[in-house]
């Protein structure tokens, strides 16, 4: 009996998350534009909004990906999740000016995306210091 009461708290119950900053904030994120994405005219929601799903999944893979692999492994990942940000912004600015994305929304998922490309670009940055050789004082 304790046991199947254990095992039932357990499937009932999230899964503890312990996510990277960034991926933490990419899933809030997301789980934004799947509201959005909810209220796309048809016109857009099965290319552009579908294309746009696909990205953000890419992204969240990218930097899941980068987050497990040592220093050496991760600048590839990186770059890859910001090629694919990119992209994202402007196919959401493309959603934005067809009209099938109200100002607010736009704004709102623009606004939360630079600060995640901020961010990508600030553990790039943090990545490259870390495997570029190390030089001695007063040498250049």
């Amino acid at each position: 009996m304790l046991n199947e009461l254990n095992r039932t708290k357990t499937i009932n119950s999230p899964p503890p998350a312990k996510l990277l900053p960034l991926l933490q904030r990419m899933k809030e994120v997301y789980t934004t534009w799947y509201e959005y994405y909810q209220t796309i005219p048809k016109t857009h929601k099965h290319t552009l909004g579908l294309k746009i799903d696909s990205l953000f999944v890419e992204i969240i893979e990218g930097m899941a990906i980068a987050s497990f692999l040592n220093k050496t492994e991760k600048l590839p990942w990186i770059n890859f999740s910001i090629r694919k940000l990119d992209t994202l912004k402007i196919l959401l600015m493309i959603l934005w000016e067809t009209k099938s994305l109200d100002n607010k929304k736009y704004i709102n998922l623009s606004t939360k995306l630079d600060e995640i490309g901020k961010m990508l670009g600030g553990w790039s940055g943090q990545i490259q210091k870390q495997n570029s050789p190390i030089t001695k004082t007063g040498e250049k």
